[in-house]
């Protein structure tokens, strides 16, 4: 069967936070130079996003003005995965970002379910960007009349070269923060009432931390850097 073109409301969505990733990006390749560097990133961008996203926005569990009502919910996001391994974290949290269900989700229930997949340690913690990756209110009402919703498949993770270098430069250096680089390829596929849909490869650097017999927990998105 051909494969069908992306819909304008899927594009909008893969494109949403172009912006913010470039300005991470510029950042995060200097600091990969070096793990302690990278370390030191994190740091100062995980108090500055927690800044950020408290005077900009309210809590994901909860819609504006309403911060005194109960949890929304999750929705069909799934929970986090109980692993310590930073490689199949990473490629279940691209299967997270890639994945949503406009039909039985909403966007309020959709921004809390992805923060729970979120480190807790908020020197590092950059929810901004993690939520960058969903469309504004408006996007998401029109993706939902639509009964759009997407499902993903991973084909490989791995660590890229510029972070694998850093690490045998400086072993010592993670050890702060213990935060890894980690590149997710796969493929994600949408679709939307009518018989729409369609599939595009995607790939995505996420930072992960894994510290020493914890749980891991989702950073950031970090830069495509060397494979």
């Amino acid at each position: 069967m051909p494969k069908r073109s992306l819909s304008p409301l899927h594009r909008a969505t893969t494109h949403w936070s172009t912006g913010r990733r470039i300005l991470v990006a510029a950042v995060v390749i200097a600091a990969l130079l070096g793990a302690a560097g990278l370390t030191a990133w994190f740091t100062t961008r995980g108090g500055q996003h927690e800044s950020d996203a408290s005077s900009a926005a309210p809590a994901p569990s909860s819609p504006a003005g309403t911060a005194s009502k109960p949890p929304v919910g999750t929705g069909s996001v799934p929970a986090p995965p109980k692993i310590t391994d930073s490689l199949a974290y990473a490629r279940a949290a691209a299967v997270m970002l890639w994945s949503y269900d406009t039909r039985a989700t909403s966007r309020d229930q959709h921004l809390a379910g992805m923060h729970t997949w979120m480190t807790s340690e908020t020197k590092y913690t950059d929810w901004t960007a993690i939520s960058g990756q969903v469309p504004d209110p408006v996007l998401w009402s029109r993706m939902a009349d639509n009964a759009q919703y997407a499902t993903a498949t991973v084909a490989e993770a791995h660590f890229p070269s510029a972070f694998k270098q850093a690490l045998a430069e400086n072993p010592s250096g993670i050890t702060e923060a213990y935060i890894y680089a980690v590149t997710v390829t796969g493929k994600q596929t949408i679709a939307w009432k009518g018989g729409g849909g369609g599939a595009e490869d995607r790939s995505v650097t996420l930072a992960v931390q894994c510290r020493p017999s914890i749980d891991c927990a989702l950073v950031s998105i970090a830069p495509s850097v060397a494979p």
